[in-house]
């Protein structure tokens, strides 16, 4: 277990109507760049880490919907916070490649939920170094996948 897997299980002895609050705020405060555009970190595990982000002026581009920009965002927010729950604390986490395919304007907000195995667990726990292709759904308040993203995490030891 790792320093951000303690603190989000210290989090999740607070009442439930806080944590998501607590969370994002804990979490911008690390990425202050998602703490900026707003990303609310709602359920963030070993297995699983879901963001939205709000359609907001500030995240927003010319047609009145997020900015391709802030999609890529959030895919890289859910994807590397659920991966950097599981690297060892003696290890960094970054990201390797990013690949996003905007399918049809997000209507509303954007919810990016990002998802690892328990067989993908055991890689990141026990490779020194390697890197992984996280999964991420995307899907805007209408419940359409508005984008689809690839997303490559590597770890290596720290130096």
């Amino acid at each position: 277990m790792n320093r951000l897997n303690r603190t989000m299980n210290t989090i999740a002895r607070l009442p439930a109507s806080w944590q998501p609050a607590v969370r994002s705020f804990l979490i911008g405060k690390i990425i202050p760049f998602a703490g900026t555009a707003g990303c609310r970190v709602e359920v963030l595990t070993n297995h699983q880490c879901t963001v939205v982000l709000k359609n907001r002026r500030k995240t927003g581009n010319h047609i009145g919907t997020i900015h391709a920009a802030a999609m890529a965002l959030v895919a890289e927010s859910a994807t590397g916070f659920v991966t950097a729950m599981n690297v060892p604390d003696n290890r960094v986490v970054v990201i390797r490649s990013m690949e996003l395919t905007y399918l049809k304007r997000t209507k509303g907000n954007l919810t990016a939920t990002a998802t690892l195995t328990d067989a993908d667990l055991a890689r990141i726990a026990n490779e020194e170094k390697g890197d992984i292709t996280v999964p991420v759904v995307m899907t805007d308040s209408e419940g359409t996948e508005s984008v689809t993203a690839k997303m490559i995490w590597a770890w290596t030891p720290k130096r």
